[in-house]
């Protein structure tokens, strides 16, 4: 069976970046379905503990389902096991519920980031069947393209947390300035040894000035 891309059929921009100190996760707020805009207060950056951040992009509905199943998996992991779940067993979770639902699979793509309990970070991507790939920054969602375009130029092993922050910022910039499926806002989850810090940047929308307002008075 096919499965077409998500980022074809619904806007987002979400990108990764893993550093030595920790990962920086960062999306758009824009909840778009084809050329309408649905909310531009959408939330689609999560935790699972004060260690797994989860950045989506696809149907909003899907993601929030698959939030509240995810969470009460890992919860029930971690009291049958007496132990929090690593990064990766956090992703495989997550990928075993996608891919059960492969005849009607979920429009999402997703980032699972964050550190193991050894204290290294870790970062998968995640396809709407569940696949998984380990890699060091990862964008998804229909501004992927550019974002990523902006990742592969500016990403380095020895980048500090500040200033992965502030890459990640940049690539939704760019992919909002040229994807209208992306838009309205940054949110910005970073998490390391020290915990969890989160961050919204707001954007203007701007509004095009009528013929009369830029003329000061009547055309």
């Amino acid at each position: 069976m096919r499965v077409p891309r998500v980022s074809s059929y619904f806007g987002a921009t979400s990108v990764g970046v893993r550093v030595k100190d920790g990962v920086v996760l960062a999306t758009d707020r824009r909840m778009s379905y084809g050329t309408f805009i649905m909310s531009r207060n959408a939330k689609k950056i999560y935790t699972i503990n004060n260690r797994v951040g989860i950045a989506f992009a696809g149907l909003y509905g899907d993601i929030s389902g698959l939030i509240r199943m995810l969470r009460a998996d890992i919860k029930s992991y971690s009291l049958i096991n007496n132990a929090e779940p690593s990064v990766l067993m956090v992703a495989k979770r997550l990928s075993l519920i996608m891919y059960s639902y492969k005849m009607l699979p979920f429009y999402v793509e997703t980032i699972v980031a964050g550190l193991d309990p050894s204290g290294e970070s870790k970062l998968y991507v995640l396809d709407s069947l569940g696949s998984i790939t380990e890699e060091p920054y990862a964008a998804v969602g229909s501004g992927a393209t550019i974002a990523l375009g902006y990742l592969e130029a500016n990403y380095r092993e020895d980048l500090s947390l500040e200033e992965a922050e502030a890459i990640v910022e940049r690539a939704v910039k760019t992919a909002i300035i040229r994807d209208a499926g992306s838009g309205d806002g940054i949110d910005i989850l970073s998490i390391t040894r020290d915990g969890v810090r989160e961050k919204r940047i707001r954007l203007e929308v701007r509004i095009a000035e009528s013929r009369e307002e830029q003329a000061g008075g009547e055309v």
